[in-house]
């Protein structure tokens, strides 16, 4: 049983991540904004901001593992970064974007004539946040991109695993958010890949 907090534990991945954490038996700090109040005894709801590293670090102290699931756009790499690495927590994961994918060599996806532009900023802003994470050599990080597609569904546990390329599946590139916290504390619980990005998807 492990110790993980989860920052940006009441979006739609980071709600998910509890669940599946608790599931699986471990204990959660459930950091956020605006906690509200869990009915399980493994978590501890507590209000927490990126905006503050100061303060989230003091919550991050004494945790086996710290998760970030907040949107790119609400986070400084280098704070949130600096927040964990202060708070003595070495295992560091982070819910990535699909955007800094490969489609093709040396091609990601962000760059792609046909992709959304009202999801490029975050795609760019997440993959500058990787960019940043793969200059660290102090924690033990990994960052967990999704297939292009990710939105609710069902918990599967039967996906695949990838390196820097998207997955594409017989039905497109997609992942739900359920099987997606399965890959992710699958993570945690049997690290492989530290210090590396890697993607998830059907």
């Amino acid at each position: 049983m492990a110790k993980v907090a989860v920052i940006g534990a009441t979006g739609n991945v980071g709600a998910r991540l509890v669940a599946e954490l608790v599931a699986r038996g471990h204990r959660v700090t459930a950091i956020s904004r605006t906690p509200g109040e869990s009915d399980s005894p493994q978590v501890e709801a507590l209000a927490g901001d990126v905006r503050e590293p100061e303060g989230l670090s003091r919550l991050l102290a004494g945790h086996d593992a710290v998760v970030s699931a907040v949107r790119f756009g609400d986070a400084d790499p280098q704070a949130l970064i600096g927040a964990v690495r202060e708070s003595g927590v070495a295992r560091y994961l982070v819910v990535g974007g699909a955007g800094s994918l490969e489609v093709a060599p040396g091609q990601r996806l962000v760059d792609q004539p046909d992709f959304p532009a009202a999801y490029k900023d975050e795609a760019l802003r997440g993959a500058a946040f990787l960019d940043a994470l793969r200059g660290v050599t102090d924690l033990d990080w990994s960052f967990l991109s999704p297939s292009a597609l990710i939105g609710p569904g069902e918990r599967t546990g039967r996906f695949r695993l990838g390196g820097d390329q998207l997955l594409v599946g017989e039905n497109g590139s997609r992942i739900s958010y359920e099987d997606y916290a399965v890959a992710l504390v699958d993570e945690i619980e049997r690290p492989a890949h530290i210090r590396r990005r890697f993607t998830v998807g059907y």
